[in-house]
């Protein structure tokens, strides 16, 4: 017995490729793991920025609020780095059991939770580096602003940009 299909993963073109639902799960499997490798590289510098903060004459003049800032933020850095691993420790728990449609559909939660998370830290290192350089409401501005910003474009935008019958009309890349 087979799963049932999620329209998401097949998209309305799936067929026009001829390949085997095995050779779909790995190629989806293969754009999850680009589109981590590309995510990664963000986290990293991000995590990296915020690592060499304490080590930076001015941080003690940091306020208590802009500390807290600072030590949420390598929190929530740590944690999206720990949470890109999880298709990792998927693929060695399950290889070879032959549920690849389950780590694809893990993948694909995976993969968003880390743009969310990804989204938060770009918009809480703004809005920490203009609590500093500016003061804290215009940290709290700047962060929210840049959230509000992020979010349309991570969320909003995709739903707005694709239609069902306009992605039946054009050809698969």
């Amino acid at each position: 017995m087979s799963e049932p299909e999620d329209p998401l993963l097949a998209g309305p073109a799936a067929n026009t490729r001829h390949e085997s639902e095995d050779q779909r799960m790995d190629r989806n499997w293969n754009e999850l793991l680009q589109e981590m490798r590309v995510l990664q590289t963000g986290v990293q510098i991000i995590g990296g920025f915020l690592l060499t903060l304490p080590f930076q004459q001015r941080f003690g003049t940091l306020t208590e609020l802009q500390k807290w800032w600072f030590l949420l933020l390598v929190v929530l850095a740590t944690m999206t780095t720990g949470l890109m691993l999880v298709p990792v420790s998927l693929h060695r728990r399950l290889f070879q059991h032959h549920v690849k449609y389950r780590l694809v559909a893990a993948g694909d939660m995976v993969v968003k939770a880390v743009v969310a998370c990804v989204s938060l830290l770009i918009a809480g290192c703004a809005g920490l580096i203009f609590s500093v350089a500016v003061g804290p409401e215009a940290g709290l501005a700047a962060g929210g602003s840049i959230l509000v910003a992020l979010a349309a474009l991570v969320l909003l935008y995709p739903l707005l940009s694709w239609s069902p019958r306009r992605s039946k009309a054009e050809p698969e890349r």
